[in-house]
């Protein structure tokens, strides 16, 4: 990759302008349909979904935005108990995955990195066995998702501390090692806004090798001590010593600063709340995470770093 004179900014799953959309289903509906037709519904949900990710792409790289977050559905109820299934399931699995390739054919072409973010719902280290099992199988399938287009990135929270932050954490590391090389390889661990900041997380990322993707609002909400500049920095190394890009999140509060509520995001990002240590950050992304979607990332690119 050449070196970027700025960072690379990123679109998070959808668009508020753009036409393009992504479909689902509920396990509700799939539920009264026999096995036949499930698979033909949710078949024609994913080609759907595989072609609007290209389209997706085609709509990021006119607009000068340098990543993506993918839909954590792709492929609908895929890890669903009692409706879920395999791409090669599928009656269209051959149109999928050609539509899947020229995604990723896209994105290596006019490099514009892709990541996944699963749901909350996605827990390693939750005390419930029934939930870590469903968790890593979500993780799996996004793993392999993410094979196919050409995704780095899976990036997800620790979990909540049930109790005992230490133990809880033991318990993530405990479950991290379940998973195959494909999803370790991806996984990354986010910093939250309510139960593990960056200093809780950087010694797991040491032990464990995978990177730290800091989230400078979830920070500022769920301080620890560390700067901002020095958190900036320190994530940045647990990218840098595995040769990859490091990974960042930025947001403003919808209600401000002194709100009682400030972790609800803003339709756009204040400038105010762009990180002096920031701006003069090279060779990283960073996704905005905004509800004016493609429209605060374009404006965002506008000033930045005025």
């Amino acid at each position: 990759m050449t070196a970027m004179a700025r960072p690379r900014f990123g679109l998070v799953c959808i668009f508020v302008e753009e036409p393009v959309k992504f479909r689902t289903t509920t396990a509700r509906v799939l539920s009264a349909l026999p096995r036949d037709e499930q698979l033909r519904k949710v078949s024609d949900l994913c080609l759907h979904n595989a072609r609007s990710l290209l389209d997706a792409l085609k709509a990021v790289n006119r607009m000068g935005i340098g990543a993506f977050r993918v839909v954590s559905q792709l492929w609908p109820r895929a890890t669903h108990p009692d409706v879920g299934y395999k791409l090669d399931d599928l009656p269209d699995a051959r149109v999928i995955r050609r539509a899947l390739r020229s995604v990723n054919r896209f994105r290596r072409v006019n490099d514009i990195r892709l990541s996944f973010h699963p749901d909350q719902f996605i827990v390693l280290n939750s005390p419930n066995e029934q939930s870590v099992n469903a968790s890593i199988g979500e993780l799996e399938y996004q793993a392999e998702a993410a094979r196919l287009i050409g995704a780095d990135v899976i990036n997800m929270h620790a979990g909540g501390v049930h109790g005992d932050k230490q133990a809880s954490l033991e318990k993530f590391a405990e479950n991290f090692r379940r998973l195959s090389l494909a999803a370790r390889k991806r996984l990354a661990i986010e910093n939250d806004d309510f139960a593990h900041a960056p200093s809780d997380l950087l010694p797991l990322c040491d032990r464990l090798r995978i990177p730290l993707t800091y989230d400078v609002h979830h920070h500022r909400c769920n301080p620890d001590g560390l700067s901002i500049a020095k958190a900036t920095r320190l994530a940045a190394e647990t990218w840098r010593r595995l040769g990859r890009e490091p990974y960042y999140h930025l947001s403003s509060p919808k209600y401000g600063w002194q709100a009682p509520n400030r972790r609800s995001h803003a339709d756009f990002i204040d400038p105010k709340d762009i990180p002096p240590a920031w701006r003069r950050l090279r060779d990283c992304t960073i996704d905005i995470e905004a509800k004016a979607k493609e429209l605060a990332v374009q404006k965002l690119i506008q000033i930045w770093p005025k």
